[in-house]
């Protein structure tokens, strides 16, 4: 009898497990439609690029397009946490060709091939708010002419800054213009700061292995 007993509550419990599909949130779903968009996605990207690359350059945003990367990335929908998106142009970046006081060989327009686009946006928007700190960066898409990026920066002086102890890293000294001296994300993987190892030529710095890094 103990063992009819048993086997009953076991069928018993077995008709009372209901198999549920996992939850997801809203993140989530969020992600699938730009990792894996849709044609009615995509259609809407692509208006989207149309109206972007008729306005400006670098635009101010009143929230991130892609809110799950962001706020994978230390967005916080607070004050003096400003989204910027960025429209770049594709192709070799060549440096303005100087016109004196140069020697012939010296003359030459080289392009600029050691930053990626990524690296490129975060430094425009340094350079166009320079009170401003760059916390990261994520791409929006591109096209055959230009490339998108979304910019997150920060506003060091304000007090919600400052007392956020998950943010107020970025309001020492030592974190100042880390988008022009290469100490973010994307910057660290245009350098090639990855990975460590003792025989990497961009360590310790390009100027290293006798100027045969990146």
């Amino acid at each position: 009898m103990t063992e009819q007993k048993k086997t009953a509550k076991k069928q018993e419990k077995k008709e009372k497990k209901v198999v549920n599909p996992s939850v997801k949130g809203f993140y989530h779903y969020i992600k699938q439609s730009w990792k894996k968009p849709s044609e009615n996605f995509t259609e809407e990207i692509r208006k989207k690029m149309i109206a972007w690359r008729a306005g400006r350059r670098i635009t101010k945003l009143d929230k991130p397009s892609r809110l799950d990367k962001a706020r994978q990335l230390g967005y916080k929908a607070k004050k003096g946490i400003i989204v910027f998106r960025v429209v770049l142009n594709r192709g070799g970046r060549q440096k303005e060709r100087p016109r004196t006081k140069r020697r012939s060989k010296r003359l030459v327009a080289r392009k600029v091939l050691k930053m990626n686009y990524q690296w490129v946006a975060e430094q425009r928007v340094q350079h166009a708010h320079p009170n401003l700190e760059i916390l990261n960066s994520y791409p929006l898409g591109k096209d055959g002419t230009h490339a998108f990026f979304e910019v997150i920066a920060v506003d060091v002086s304000k007090p919600e800054i400052q007392n956020d102890n998950s943010l107020n890293w970025i309001c020492r000294k030592e974190n100042r213009n880390r988008a022009l001296r290469g100490l973010t994300s994307a910057a660290k993987k245009s350098r090639g700061l990855l990975h460590k190892g003792r025989n990497l030529k961009v360590r310790p710095s390009l100027r290293a292995w006798k100027r045969h890094g990146k």
